[in-house]
């Protein structure tokens, strides 16, 4: 990636904590449930699809997600969705210009309909710390962006703003001045009372947190509304691209050392995505997982799994309803751990928070009648099937996005439909079985379509 030049966003000064006299007041809010979640919910993909093709067609590459399915979670019992967008198509020309009017209407709407149906929509860059391609150094245009972003959703207070999808390879000074711009271009632009969650380098993996992104505990929030989201996958490489996981255990392990991170700097932590395949194994550790953070709740706010949406097809994680591969299996899970009478509680105010197996939907308000402001379709391009959700190259054994029993590679070394055939790093085979191609989903992945 080429270098601009770095301008710094603020003086050191300013990064260092707040006095513990005036953030424990502010903090006091953000403590009120120990024994329980805040938020539970999925991700909901779609807008992000298409990566490679910058502006894009609406229903070729990329989707809005269906108001309908985010009803059926929501009535469920989630209460939280997370909208992954491309900061390119909502910003196109540059990250101070102005945002395109298509885009921008078709996304407030779909947060609209989240906001409006009583839960909550955090507006997710899923950008890795570039623009168009390149990694974000100028931390005032940064600011300029989510000033002008966070000024059209100032007055939702349930709209929650992510800085940037899983930072990854970068100075880790620059992550730090990159959250701390988007805190003050977000204040900046009035929106003074919705939460802000900030990632971390290192694909803001909660197993490497404490390690890489210690310094970031020196962010500062006039509003002490700073959540830590980390994500956290299960499988070797922790990147999210094999059904299998390390063990039964394993999601309980790799939040440990994030859980001691979060209590010892006196921080609240989110978990944005995180999953596991359709097996015993994976089943139990992400049981395990959420028990874990359901018993360290002080400092663990909830959790998103990862994904939702309407363009997902046979991926492994897909909890799009009603026949996504994860849904029969995983939405009783995570029941578990919904939050009672989610429709009615507030992030701030709410004083009792309990762990329930049984959510009561029925108390909760309908979705409006509001849908993406363009129809959209249920089958993506080829170009637009975006499986990995985090940008790290898998092994050549590694399990594909699906729960089919269907081999990676034919006897011959082609390889199926679906599976990985290329991507930086890659060492497996690169020739799709007829009639399929090899397509570049992103620098480090390409897929047989």
């Amino acid at each position: 990636m080429k270098l601009g030049s770095l301008i710094m966003a603020a003086s050191a000064a300013s990064l260092v904590h707040a006095s513990s006299s005036s953030s424990s007041t502010k903090r006091d809010a953000v403590k009120k449930r120990a024994n329980g979640f805040t938020w539970v919910g999925a991700n909901e993909s779609g807008a992000e699809f298409g990566e490679t093709n910058i502006p894009g067609k609406l229903g070729t590459d990329y989707t809005w997600p269906n108001a309908s399915s985010i009803q059926t979670l929501r009535d469920a019992g989630m209460n939280i969705f997370r909208v992954p967008f491309l900061m390119e198509r909502l910003v196109p020309d540059d990250m101070t210009g102005t945002p395109d009017a298509t885009y921008l209407k078709a996304l407030k709407s779909t947060v609209q309909s989240i906001t409006e149906g009583g839960a909550y929509a955090v507006l997710d860059p899923h950008n890795y710390g570039r623009y168009s391609g390149n990694i974000i150094t100028s931390t005032s245009n940064f600011q300029s962006f989510w000033k002008t972003v966070a000024g059209e959703f100032s007055s939702n207070e349930k709209v929650i703003f992510d800085t940037n999808n899983e930072y990854h390879d970068m100075d880790q000074s620059l992550v730090l001045k990159l959250n701390q711009a988007a805190i003050n271009g977000i204040r900046a632009a009035g929106a003074k009372t919705q939460y802000i969650f900030v990632e971390g380098n290192s694909y803001s993996g909660a197993w490497k947190w404490a390690d890489t992104n210690d310094n970031l505990k020196g962010l500062t929030d006039p509003q002490d509304k700073i959540v830590y989201e980390m994500h956290q996958y299960l499988d070797s490489d922790g990147s999210g691209t094999s059904e299998t996981c390390v063990s039964s255990t394993i999601g309980k392990e790799r939040l440990q050392t994030a859980t001691k991170w979060l209590k010892d700097n006196n921080k609240k932590g989110f978990l944005g995505e995180f999953a596991g395949g359709v097996n015993k194994d994976c089943e139990t550790a992400v049981e395990g997982l959420l028990s874990y953070m359901s018993d360290n709740s002080e400092v663990w706010m909830g959790a998103e799994w990862w994904a939702a949406g309407p363009w997902w097809g046979d991926y492994m994680y897909n909890l799009e309803p009603k026949d996504g591969q994860a849904y029969s299996t995983y939405l009783p899970i995570l029941k578990k751990y919904f939050v009672s009478d989610s429709s009615t509680s507030s992030a701030s105010s709410a004083n009792t928070k309990v762990k329930i197996s049984t959510p009561t939907p029925s108390s909760q308000p309908a979705f409006p009648s509001t849908t993406p402001a363009v129809p959209t379709p249920s089958v993506p391009s080829s170009a637009s099937i975006y499986v990995p959700t985090t940008f790290l190259t898998a092994s050549s054994s590694s399990i594909p996005s699906s729960t089919s029993s269907v081999p990676a590679a034919s006897s011959s070394g082609l390889v199926n439909r679906y599976y990985q055939c290329g991507g930086q790093d890659w060492t497996g085979p690169t020739t799709c079985q007829s009639p399929y191609t090899c397509v570049k989903q992103n620098t480090f992945y390409s897929q047989c379509m």
